[in-house]
């Protein structure tokens, strides 16, 4: 049995849906947090976006993984995703599921770029809306240095 001193529930071989403290709108602090900085960064306002997430602690060593669901104005398809992704900048296309090559936080640690995947269709929002799965190193590729390319490419096109 483990002893739970950090965390409310035993951690090695185990999930948490619960970072951070639980919000009057049972929603956690830290899910807030990846609504409040994604839409402070990009100046965007509650009316412009519509974001949420569940954060969940899972036991690696230093990645972070998110799976997203994007609804576009347009339709979208996933084969026109995967082009423009592969790019984009700090980006590396992982992504032939039938060969069982997707973003996984053991390969993504100790790299740079973001790896996204299992890029597909959406069932809820097609055809106005794609799927994927992103993992990254959070100590190369986090917020701080994400936020310094935004404002560097940002000061480029107003140049």
């Amino acid at each position: 049995v483990v002893d739970n001193k950090v965390f409310v529930h035993p951690l090695p071989f185990n999930l948490i849906p619960h970072i951070d403290k639980f919000q009057s709108n049972n929603y956690t602090k830290e899910e807030m947090k990846v609504i409040w900085e994604t839409k402070k960064i990009f100046e965007l306002s509650d009316s412009d976006i519509k974001i949420t997430c569940t954060a969940v602690r899972i036991p690696t060593l230093r990645a972070h993984s998110e799976a997203i669901s994007i609804e576009t104005a347009k339709p979208i398809s996933a084969d026109d995703v995967r082009e423009l992704l592969r790019s984009a900048p700090g980006v590396k296309v992982v992504d032939d599921p039938l060969n069982n090559i997707y973003p996984m936080p053991l390969n993504s640690s100790n790299c740079y770029d973001v790896e996204v995947g299992r890029i597909r269709d959406s069932l809820v929002f097609s055809p106005n809306g794609i799927e994927l799965f992103v993992s990254g190193d959070q100590l190369l590729r986090g917020a701080a240095l994400n936020a310094i390319l935004i404002a560097e490419k940002i000061i480029q096109l107003k140049n």
